[in-house]
């Protein structure tokens, strides 16, 4: 067999927290383990009825069966551009500030092939999302993870970056409400991160996927943000666009995950740099899926506020389940996840308790290590099921961790 060589920014890529899982799950399947999947964030919730309507009319028109070019995008870029305006009282230009991707972790695997020439630094959270790290590694970039320390409320410290690493950074990665330890910013530290970036001349990059899955706000005043959200977008901090990008999804508060839809907004030329970048790769998704997508923003938000309860009754049920075990964990004020420190013995091998659990017990969850170093000690559940399905995992993990054999 031929010898075939492969780069060498392959080689970071050849783990991978939910590739992981994926293989722990199909071995508990063999095993004839009923399976509870909590360990992948992709919503169980159907998406509206007149975003399926919208997508499904579009089928019948030819018009929508060839290459959809960026112009042909115009209208959904109106849409997102017209949704930032109301939810978060900024001025958006849908031709120069908006751009159409396939779901935002193609926007953060891609920008870094805009930004880094090799040996470049990105600055990233630790832990934090993978892809994050696969588009810079993609890009031969260098890592330099930020810990997120629950004593700093799961944010960043930004005076800790040594200053050779700085001189050698291009750009900063934040996610909030945050991925994996559900931690949630305020406007103050996104204005913070904007001054940082402006000064150390670096692209502020904002994922935000889960800004409407909110339970309450933080502790902070947003009512002078003439705003409809909970948590701010990093646009208002940097309301002139000067550094910053931001992403966004409707896989989460659309329940669009299948349909991979999302956009850019932000710094004209970082949006220009990526559409370059994206054009060298596809071209843009099915045309009836941006016009379900339209209907999303523009329709009826009854279906978003309805997602935001139903994950607020899981998240309390769930916490609740594990409290009366013994696994005390704090409440989370957002996303669909639960970040819960592992107890004794396992607090320094998240990857082995949750292969052992999955194997076991049929619940599959994901490791903390798998998001980062400063991930290790922890697990992530994320509350994709009902819950009384939650309720009989939660019970189901603690026979495992009162079994003679853990």
């Amino acid at each position: 067999m031929t010898n075939i060589q492969f780069a060498k920014r392959l080689q970071p890529l050849q783990s991978n927290v939910f590739a992981d899982m994926d293989r722990a799950k199909a071995v508990a399947l063999t095993a004839r383990r009923q399976l509870i999947d909590l360990s992948l964030g992709s919503s169980d919730l159907p998406a509206e009825p007149h975003v399926i309507e919208a997508i499904a009319q579009s089928l019948d028109d030819r018009s929508t069966h060839g290459y959809l070019l960026f112009n042909g995008t115009q209208a959904f870029r109106q849409a997102a551009a017209n949704w930032y305006e109301q939810k978060f009282g900024l001025q958006v230009d849908p031709q120069t500030e908006v751009l159409p991707l396939i779901g935002s972790q193609e926007g953060t695997a891609h920008l870094p092939l805009a930004l880094l020439n090799p040996g470049d630094f990105a600055l990233l959270q630790d832990p934090g999302y993978p892809s994050h790290a696969g588009g810079v590694y993609l890009a031969s970039g260098q890592i330099y993870p930020m810990p997120l320390r629950v004593e700093n409320g799961f944010l960043p410290v930004f005076a800790d970056i040594p200053a050779p690493v700085l001189a050698q950074s291009r750009m900063m990665v934040l996610s909030y409400p945050h991925n994996p330890t559900a931690a949630i910013a305020p406007l103050s530290f996104f204005q913070e991160a904007v001054a940082f970036c402006q000064e150390h001349n670096l692209v502020l990059v904002h994922d935000f996927p889960y800004v409407d899955l909110v339970f309450e706000a933080g502790d902070w005043e947003n009512s002078s943000l003439n705003q409809k959200s909970l948590v701010p977008s990093v646009l208002q901090a940097d309301p002139e666009k000067s550094v910053s990008i931001e992403f966004f999804t409707l896989s989460k508060s659309y329940n669009m995950g299948g349909f991979r839809i999302g956009y850019a907004i932000g710094n004209a030329q970082l949006i220009n740099a990526l559409r370059q970048v994206k054009a060298a790769v596809d071209f843009n998704q099915y045309r009836g899926i941006l016009n379900g997508a339209i209907a999303a923003l523009t329709g009826p938000q009854a279906g978003v506020k309805s997602a935001v309860a139903t994950f607020r009754q899981r998240r309390d049920a769930f916490i609740t389940a594990l409290h009366r075990i013994g696994w005390h964990v704090s409440t989370p004020k957002a996303t669909m996840y639960i970040w819960a420190k592992l107890p004794s013995p396992w607090n320094q091998n998240s990857i082995e308790f949750c292969t052992q659990l999955v194997k076991q017990t049929g619940v599959a969850a994901s490791p903390g290590a798998g998001f980062g170093k400063s991930g290790e000690g922890y697990v992530r559940f994320a509350l994709v099921h009902e819950p009384l399905l939650l309720e009989a995992a939660v019970e189901r993990i603690s026979e495992f961790l009162n079994s003679p054999s853990t």
